[in-house]
């Protein structure tokens, strides 16, 4: 078969392209998607990549690279040092716990070297970064007390690899290693404190380079007004950095992170989110591929028992002693139960470790091959365990923590319901209780729900999705359902199970934007509101009035215009999926809404209509 670069990308992309649909259409994770499409086509079920899929594997991890990169510009670096003792305070624990735990059992319960046994424990105590944060992008976790807390984890694990593999060459004894074919750093040879003032010097000269250097060539290059050029700057940028921090025996996705830091205040991070963003996307699919056709299949079945129970233990160990660090930092059952499951696994950077802790003898072959594959089948199985604490876990553990307090449990029947009470739905709340109406409040975020009851709101935790929570919220007498959830693929399913199942309930629900509009109008939902339509519009009224405009008129334009644009886009939504017809329809509809307010405008011009206008009747007074 011939194995060229067309044929090996063929290969590929139809494999992803078969097997994340239909993962997400299983409401699975699209992560499982991509690691059943390497075990398809790997070596050891179809066949149809073989040692090549190691290749690919260093091309891939670069996506992990930008992934670190692009949480860097998320992060403020003042943010960031004020997460500091978080980072070492649960970064350590996790770390030590898990590694000490490992190495105590590996010990008592396997005839092991304590060279072999300190390499292992210390490889199967780190996560995967790559795992884990795509999955809180997904799920939009990102934002709660889970998913600060494990990207504290993550950072402080990524850290720690730095000193992991330095302190590995120390436990090398008696025999001569080889190590021409062993990847060191450019300061390899240097002593210890003279690497340690390289290393800080690097990591302060990349910082200030970032400030006097970067953004000046990145606003250079902006004023060129070429795309492509900006794209070409903004990888040049993460490439650059990532070589400089593996040159001085750093990782190159800490660099990648640092580099994100630095610019995050610059004006070009939401430039350089948009230019890295699918790149990154594209090779982490790669990247979770690559360690789907990792699966060796035949040496599980060799020793199958071995490797699935260590594997368990391993999940087992790594769970209790997040869930115990989740308790001393007060975590909610909720969260800490995603905390804990979702950091439960091996992660990439141990495949690293093994490999070089192999090529320095310290490991036997066979031994190394193993703990890889329990590595990647650990990978594999992150996915199903929040699956499971989503489905059977949380929904028991929310109810249970209901009956128990008090204040949890839904005990009022009211005519409106408000699910998500982020900053959108507490607008809502709040001007709703302004004017003596009560509601029933819903929110998924149990630190959230705690906060907004100590500020005087009565919120009841429970996911909105769940037919019984619903139930028992009183949808089935309420008058009005305000779907306001932050998560706009989490509001249309609220949406959905809503016209299933109660369908007399008035939805009024919360649109980020046309897209997600459209996709609410399929369900026949009537009252959309677009956050990005009505703060526009009002923006656009405040112009028009400073730039000389009667108020009323301005005013009253804002609300047509607002009127048309909701009937306009009742139309455009369905004829989006042909682009052709899409485009046309887009077209007539501006021209023909543009022609309408300037009928407007003349039609009603009056003087008695811009009576409440005082600032235009203070002028005519003064004249």
């Amino acid at each position: 078969m011939d194995n060229g670069f067309f044929v090996q990308a063929i290969i590929y992309l139809t494999s992803a392209i078969v097997c994340v649909p239909i993962a997400k259409k299983l409401g699975l994770s699209s992560i499982l998607g991509y690691l059943f499409a390497g075990i398809f086509i790997g070596p050891f079920v179809l066949g149809f990549i073989g040692a090549e899929g190691q290749d690919i594997m260093h091309f891939a991890e670069f996506g992990v690279v930008m992934m670190l990169f692009l949480i860097g510009l998320e992060l403020d670096p003042y943010k960031f040092w004020k997460m500091r003792k978080f980072i070492l305070g649960m970064g350590s624990m996790q770390l030590i716990g898990s590694a000490f735990t490992i190495f105590i059992l590996c010990q008592l319960f396997l005839d092991w070297s304590w060279q072999t046994t300190v390499v292992i424990a210390l490889a199967l105590s780190l996560s995967s970064t790559a795992i884990v944060l795509q999955t809180l992008k997904e799920k939009g976790l990102s934002q709660t007390s889970m998913g600060r807390s494990s990207f504290a984890v993550l950072l402080f694990q990524d850290i720690a690899v730095i000193p992991i593999l330095a302190i590995i060459p120390l436990m090398v004894s008696g025999s001569h290693v080889e190590t021409d074919n062993l990847h060191t750093s450019l300061i390899a040879d240097f002593d210890a404190w003279i690497q340690t003032l390289i290393v800080i010097f690097t990591i302060v000269a990349v910082y200030f380079s970032g400030r006097l250097i970067i953004i000046p060539v990145l606003r250079m290059v902006a004023k060129t007004r070429l795309q492509e050029l900006f794209t070409a700057s903004a990888l040049l940028l993460v490439v650059a950095v990532s070589y400089l921090m593996q040159l001085v025996g750093l990782s190159p996705a800490l660099g990648a992170f640092l580099a994100g830091v630095v610019l995050a205040n610059s004006e070009f991070r939401h430039e350089l989110e948009g230019d890295i963003a699918p790149f990154k996307g594209l090779l982490l699919g790669l990247f979770f591929i690559g360690v789907g056709a990792s699966i060796n299949f035949k040496l599980i079945i060799d020793n199958p028992t071995f490797i699935l129970v260590f594997g368990a233990i391993l999940t087992a160990v790594k769970f209790l002693v997040l869930f115990g660090i989740g308790k001393v930092y007060k975590k909610s059952s909720d969260q800490n139960f995603l905390f804990s499951f979702g950091l439960s696994q091996a992660g990439e950077f141990g495949f690293v470790i093994l490999s070089f802790s192999m090529q320095l003898n310290i490991l036997p072959n066979i031994l190394a091959n193993q703990m890889m594959a329990i590595i990647a089948l650990s990978m594999l199985s992150t996915p199903f365990l929040l699956l499971i604490n989503e489905k059977w876990i949380d929904p028991y553990f929310g109810v249970k923590e209901k009956e128990v307090r008090k204040h949890d449990e839904i005990d009022e029947q009211n005519e409106v319901i408000i699910a998500g009470f982020g900053h959108f739905g507490s607008t809502i709340g709040r001007l709703l209780r302004a004017n003596g109406v009560n509601a029933t409040i819903l929110d998924h975020d149990s630190d959230r729900v705690d906060l907004l009851r100590k500020m005087g709101f009565k919120v009841y935790y429970g996911d909105a999705t769940r037919l019984e929570l619903l139930k028992a919220a009183g949808a089935e007498e309420a008058k009005i359902f305000i779907a306001a959830i932050d998560n706009p693929e989490v509001n249309l399913s609220v949406v959905e199970s809503l016209r299933k199942h109660f369908p007399h309930l008035n939805i009024l629900t919360r649109a980020r934007n046309r897209v997600d509009a459209y996709e609410l109008i399929d369900h026949g939902v009537t009252k959309i509101y677009r956050e990005t339509l009505y703060t526009a519009v009002h923006l656009g009224v405040d112009a028009l009035t400073q730039l000389g405009h009667r108020k009323y008129s301005a005013t009253r334009q804002g609300q047509r215009f607002i009127k048309y644009d909701e009937a306009a886009i009742r139309k455009l939504a369905a004829k989006r999926h042909d682009k052709m017809a899409y485009l046309a329809t887009v077209k007539d509809e501006i021209e023909m809404q543009e022609q309408l307010l300037k009928n407007d405008l003349h039609i009603n011009f009056s003087a008695s209509d811009h009576a409440w206008d005082s600032e235009h009747l203070k002028k005519q007074i003064s004249e």
